[in-house]
């Protein structure tokens, strides 16, 4: 386990536990589907990417639990839909 998630101070930071691992689940979901990372790190490990872009206040939980990129209005749940009805 990663050191920070042992610490309060990432737990404080998003606001609770429940918060905290909400926030986790829904970033790596957008990773694994091909969002890109707001941090650079020397790593393939999704799980260190998602807890330093928390302690670096890269993104947050909105009031409606979406993942939120921190100083944009958009979501960062996933990649963009696609518009197939042109098709």
């Amino acid at each position: 386990m990663l050191e920070e998630l042992r610490e309060e101070a990432i737990v404080n930071k998003v606001g609770g536990r429940f918060k905290l691992s909400t926030l986790i689940q829904k970033r790596l979901v957008a990773l694994n589907a091909g969002a890109r990372p707001l941090v650079d790190m020397n790593t393939n490990d999704k799980l260190q990417i998602v807890i330093q872009e928390i302690m670096q206040d890269k993104i947050f939980l909105d009031t409606s639990a979406n993942v939120r990129v921190a100083g944009e209005s958009t979501e960062v749940d996933g990649p963009p839909e696609l518009d197939l009805s042109n098709l």
